[in-house]
């Protein structure tokens, strides 16, 4: 059964198509990836999902409820963690929790229960008495998942959870949302534009400039890149490309400093690489196809971070919109 469905979706701000027609299903119990640079619409679509804003057309339902005809009861079955920090630093840890629970009308019989389990979840019960203020920012990224699990909702969505986050907090944070569907009984929804990221996702949707443009389990869009990649470092990258297309029939293309060859099987294929090319390589390495792999193939480029320039111009566009709708 589908926890989110998502129908033809578009959201327009004035001359900019921040989302334009997008489709998609998200299965009960599962982790659900969006993946996509900065600016490409991920967290356009999440504000829809969650209420926050209406689309200029389609449709979205969460738990069978209709995103804009019945927010109340959308909000009642979601669970949010947003990009910027939004917990109260004055407060402790336990009762960040326990307004949350409050807001949320969790049976005054079971909100000390539900703050304590949220609390043990994340790892975060023996701090339970310290001010928020005083936490990392991994412990404050970890309580925030605890108070949007502590109502128990159906769906939980994650606007790009590990966003300024060093490496070790980011691992951190991902060994609590991989036990969520089966612990907790969530069904993930979250966003991001750390590819490596969505390796733990059961299904992803990639999207980019506002459009879904591939769709699968990370196993199968990693297939669409056709096999292994050999980088290669020789004396002449040109004419190491082009003994390799002639002697081997090899495609090779230069990648900065190195040789790249898509091939079928990397081990397989690397004695031959080496007997032809012989003393001209300086250095080998083999690469399994990844999901930036994936992206570069379907748009030509690598997953990039929007510029400065690219997110004043969208944001001032947004808000120029807003100006010009809330005189209306």
């Amino acid at each position: 059964m589908s926890a989110v469905i998502v129908s033809n979706l578009r959201k327009v701000f004035g001359p900019i198509v921040a989302v334009d027609g997008v489709s998609f299903e998200v299965q009960e119990g599962s982790i659900f990836g969006f993946l996509g640079p900065n600016g490409a619409g991920k967290t356009t679509t999440i504000n829809i999902l969650c209420t926050l804003l209406k689309p200029t057309s389609g449709e979205a339902f969460i738990c069978g409820y209709n995103c804009l005809r019945e927010p109340e009861e959308v909000r009642r079955c979601i669970g949010i963690v947003f990009q910027d920090m939004t917990l109260d630093k004055d407060l402790t840890a336990y009762e960040n929790l326990l307004y949350h629970a409050m807001l949320y009308n969790v049976d005054r019989r079971k909100r000390r229960q539900r703050v304590d389990e949220a609390l043990r979840f994340v790892g975060l019960y023996d701090r339970r008495d310290d001010l928020v203020k005083r936490f990392s920012g991994g412990m404050k990224r970890r309580l925030e998942v605890a108070r949007a699990v502590v109502h128990q909702p159906k769906v939980l969505f994650l606007d790009e959870p590990t966003l300024g986050l060093d490496p070790q907090s980011r691992t951190n944070l991902w060994e609590f949302i991989r036990r969520l569907p089966e612990e907790q009984g969530v069904t993930v929804f979250m966003t991001t534009h750390y590819m490596e990221e969505a390796e733990v996702c059961d299904r992803i949707a990639i999207i980019d400039r506002g459009r879904i443009i591939a769709e699968g389990s990370p196993e199968e869009l990693k297939k669409t890149v056709g096999g292994d990649l050999l980088y290669l470092k020789t004396r002449d990258n040109l004419q190491a490309a082009e003994r390799l297309s002639t002697g081997l029939g090899l495609q090779a293309t230069l990648r900065g400093d190195e040789v790249m060859v898509e091939v079928p099987r990397g081990e397989t294929c690397l004695p031959d690489v080496i007997r032809l090319l012989g003393d001209d390589v300086i250095s080998v390495r083999l690469q399994r196809p990844t999901l930036n792999d994936v992206f570069l193939k379907l748009t030509g480029k690598k997953i990039r971070e929007e510029t400065p320039d690219e997110k004043d111009t969208f944001k001032e566009a947004v808000r120029a919109y807003r100006r010009r709708f809330d005189r209306t």
